[in-house]
């Protein structure tokens, strides 16, 4: 059950499957959230995309605890790139505005360094770490979102 969670619902393990490596697997499993995020915000709301990150941001640190020794934070783990594609897109209203906040979010969890906070955001222990590092990211998303809805 951890696994199954852990990888997003199978969709961390979609790249390894298929090519023998799940490095990548962050995007696929977190586009496949962004959609979800998104079309939830559009049928009931901002608040139920909240409700759904911090319920990712739950069952995904339980999961990734309960992950074997040397699983820290494998490619395929991919619930906490979902959990920060639910952050970027609060509020957000319009596609293309909500795929920028993701592809910021993407970028600030992968180039770490560039992105205050959110590396050592990734230095925390265990699986607050696994999670806590995408959700910065998220963070910094959500920002670039809102500030693109605001201007267009």
């Amino acid at each position: 059950m951890a696994r199954l969670l852990a990888s997003f619902f199978g969709t961390g393990l979609i790249l390894g499957r298929a090519r023998g490596s799940d490095a990548g697997s962050g995007t696929v499993g977190g586009a496949f959230a962004v959609v979800l995020a998104f079309s939830l915000g559009e049928a009931a709301g901002w608040l139920w995309v909240l409700v759904g990150a911090l319920v990712l941001v739950v069952v995904g640190t339980w999961a990734a605890s309960l992950l074997p020794p040397g699983t820290d934070d494998a490619g395929w783990i991919v619930i906490d790139e979902a959990a920060g594609a639910f952050l970027a897109v609060i509020g957000l209203t319009t596609w293309p505005v909500a795929l920028a906040a993701f592809a910021v979010f993407r970028l600030a969890d992968i180039a770490k360094t560039w992105f205050p906070g959110v590396a050592g955001a990734e230095r925390l222990p265990g699986a607050v770490g696994v999670m806590a590092d995408d959700l910065a990211a998220g963070l910094y998303g959500l920002a670039f979102g809102h500030i693109m809805q605001a201007l267009f």
